[in-house]
């Protein structure tokens, strides 16, 4: 079979132009996009609003920890949950015309709602709605729980029925916790510490299925270094759901810049900025320095780290 040159030619200039065109378009599509996610973070209405905990904070009582906190910018403070009816007019008025407000409520409960004993699931239905009733009061986020610790036994079977009898027991706490103005916050842990909720997306995803506005989850830097391939991609999973943010060293637990290198959130806080995140990132960590130089410096960082995310 001849070949027509003139053919021949004609045909693969066209298909050159073709392959031009399309590598054109592709990069101006991904530039496009590029330039959309770059404009979406810039335009975010997230803000870091840092919070501390209780322990965090040098000072002998609350007025001294929260002068301090002041002086550094910190909005938010994250005290226990036990005990924390009877606290709640000594908080109210030590924050009484300052600029901090109540976070999250750490836990603090008894019991734990997967124990194999009715008795001790009652307890922490009990024990978490006196503290709900008290977050409330002092306009909190939310409580934060776990479902069961691995040292909790006997707890019940990793199940589909165990998973659906759990979206009962914190629906039931998730209305509760609406009536009063709050929520409960699942709070995954890495795999030493809890079996049951290891990702903040299997958190999320128990949230979802709850429907309940009163149900949200959170993610916590130091957990997420060990269960997680992505910061980014953990919070993004949450969405809407993502109710608090707790951040430590990502070695040894300790402030956010005492494990060098190895303490960078920026990744997450491009998620953060993405999700138009508004609520808290608590501090919930160990000091292996002097709190007074430390701290300052780990909020310089952290601020520092936002503001290149």
């Amino acid at each position: 079979m001849s070949l027509d040159r003139r053919k021949f030619l004609k045909t693969s200039l066209s298909g050159a132009a073709l392959l031009t065109l399309g590598s054109a378009t592709t990069i101006s599509c991904s530039s496009a996009t590029k330039n959309k996610d770059e404009k979406a973070c810039c335009n975010s209405t997230a803000q870091l609003k840092l919070s501390f905990q209780e322990g965090i904070a040098p000072g002998n009582s609350l007025n001294e920890k929260f002068d301090y906190m002041e002086n550094l910018g910190i909005v938010g403070f994250e005290p226990g949950g036990r005990g924390l009816a009877g606290r709640v007019n000594e908080i109210q008025q030590a924050l009484n015309g300052r600029n901090i407000k109540v976070s999250a409520i750490c836990a603090g409960f008894e019991g734990f709602i997967l124990s194999a004993d009715a008795a001790i699931r009652k307890q922490c239905m009990d024990t978490m709605k006196e503290i709900i009733a008290a977050a409330g009061q002092l306009g909190s986020t939310g409580v934060i729980i776990v479902p069961a610790f691995n040292s909790q036994v006997p707890v019940l079977p990793h199940t589909p029925e165990t998973r659906d009898f759990l979206c009962e027991q914190f629906n039931e706490m998730g209305t509760y916790a609406a009536q009063h103005k709050t929520t409960v916050i699942f709070e995954p842990l890495n795999r030493k510490e809890a079996f049951y909720m290891r990702q903040v997306a299997d958190a999320a995803s128990i949230c979802r299925d709850i429907n309940n506005p009163g149900v949200r989850c959170m993610g916590d830097f130091w957990h997420m270094t060990w269960e997680e391939t992505s910061d980014m991609g953990a919070f993004l999973s949450a969405g809407d759901y993502l109710q608090h943010v707790h951040i430590a060293s990502r070695k040894r637990r300790s402030m956010p810049g005492e494990d060098g290198d190895a303490d960078n959130y920026i990744d997450g806080f491009k998620a953060l900025k993405m999700l138009n995140y508004d609520k808290y990132v608590s501090y919930e960590c160990g000091c292996q320095g002097d709190r007074n130089i430390v701290v300052p410096e780990s909020v310089k960082l952290l601020r520092e780290q936002w503001e290149k995310a």
